[in-house]
């Protein structure tokens, strides 16, 4: 599903899946777009769980539908403004969630994060932005938080109005758009 060319999008291409002593997890890259314009300092991998995608059951531990999802700010647990600045990685951590996922509730994109068997993967639906990895390494938090706190300003940026108040806000035309549904796993 290519991305429109028009408002905010974050494009995902899925390029397979990676595993490592028993876990697994998919693995693809992304690029924000403006207006179709890719913003330089926006672009890295994504982690996110196993496929193929399914929006029909809550909790289903497989990764979301391939598909075009509005994006809202999010204040729970993980939080769109507010989040945590300390030296420990603390929450709240930064997010940013996913609209209209069907049965799945609370898929956000999230940093990977502590305790350690989380670094492979945090998420069930969620996404979690990287650098490049291979099948057998761990994300590191900090890039990754960095990762999601990019995204957010640049978000802020382009509809402060958003982030105005600390209830969840649906980002006018800011979208995620998620292509592939790959089953083959990735070597080293």
């Amino acid at each position: 599903m290519p991305i429109t060319g028009r408002g905010w999008e974050l494009h995902v291409e899925r390029l397979g899946q990676h595993r490592k002593d028993g876990r697994q997890r998919t693995y693809g890259r992304y690029v924000v777009t403006i207006d179709g314009v890719p913003k330089p300092m926006l672009h890295g991998f994504m982690l996110e769980a196993i496929g193929p995608g399914d929006n029909s059951r809550e909790n289903n531990g497989l990764r979301v539908e391939a598909g075009r999802y509005a994006l809202t700010t999010h204040f729970r647990s993980f939080v769109s403004v507010g989040y945590s600045t300390n030296t420990d990685g603390e929450p709240p951590l930064p997010a940013i969630r996913l609209l209209h996922t069907v049965a799945r509730t609370g898929i956000l994109i999230h940093p990977a994060h502590p305790p350690a068997d989380k670094l492979y993967l945090a998420s069930v639906g969620c996404l979690n932005p990287v650098s490049a990895l291979a099948p057998s390494e761990s994300a590191d938090f900090w890039d990754s938080r960095s990762r999601v706190i990019a995204l957010l300003d640049s978000l802020r940026a382009f509809r402060p109005e958003a982030f105005v108040e600390s209830v969840p806000t649906s980002i006018a035309d800011a979208t995620i758009v998620i292509d592939g549904e790959p089953s083959a796993f990735l070597e080293s």
